[in-house]
């Protein structure tokens, strides 16, 4: 379950929170946001696709070959990727608009099992005595504001990249062992319409940024190999598991 609740000085008083200790939190999404200012990192640690989501198009990491896992979590929750998408390394936070607070409000998932008194070891307060956020809330807080920005820019260099019509279905396959599992549901930019477009649709590309997430997620598909090497480890693993049950 995850249940987001603000960051309140009154519901958190004499609390804090220690940082996750594994990536277990993780273990079952498929696909993951990704910011446009993270490309230059991911591209070379996993495949990026772009999932329809009301209407919009949004760049996500491709986490696994089937929903509700996680080929990037091993079985005590380490990372076994070389890159750790920014959205995760926030968590357990998540900045949200609840009802009738403007500006986004940092909130935090409190089934997370990570707010505990802020006397123990290991602890990140959330507040100071005397009720302001203390300097881990505040770091926190702008960390989770410059990805906000990011992927506001993000979405406006996607919505072009769709208005030129270049982004197409990802008709997507991926061999793990002696299986050839598909991947529904994933789309991507069709390179022959993008050389395609005529300089003024090209120049307006150019302008909202979203050249950037084009080629980026271009050369991410050579990554789609690390989705079948995980996924066999990771069935492999299961098999010793069982074995030695």
């Amino acid at each position: 379950m995850v249940k987001i609740v603000p960051v309140d000085p009154e519901r958190h008083a004499g609390k804090g929170w220690r940082r996750p200790a594994s990536y277990d939190f993780a273990a079952t999404e498929s696909v993951v946001p990704l910011g446009g200012s993270e490309f230059a990192h991911a591209v070379s640690a996993m495949p990026i696709g772009f999932v329809e989501r009301a209407g919009h198009y949004l760049p996500v990491a491709l986490m696994a070959v089937t929903k509700g896992c996680n080929v990037f979590v091993g079985p005590t929750g380490q990372w076994l990727g070389g890159y750790v998408p920014v959205v995760l390394r926030g968590y357990p936070f998540s900045l949200v608009r609840f009802e009738g607070a403007e500006p986004a409000t940092l909130g935090i998932d409190e089934d997370s099992g990570l707010i505990v008194d802020d006397a123990g070891e290991n602890v990140e307060k959330f507040f100071e005595p005397d009720g302001r956020p203390s300097a881990a809330t505040n770091v926190i807080t702008e960390f989770l504001r410059r990805l906000e920005h990011d992927q506001t820019i993000t979405d406006l260099a996607t919505a072009a990249l769709a208005e030129a019509g270049v982004i197409k279905p990802w008709p997507l396959t991926v061999q793990v062992g002696n299986q050839h599992i598909s991947v529904s549901g994933l789309c991507r930019v069709d390179e022959p319409a993008l050389n395609a477009l005529d300089d003024k649709t090209f120049l307006k590309l150019r302008k909202a940024s979203a050249l950037v997430v084009a080629h980026g997620q271009l050369m991410s598909m050579n990554q789609v190999s690390v989705l079948s090497r995980l996924a066999f480890i990771q069935q492999q693993m299961a098999q010793s598991s069982q074995a030695s049950a």
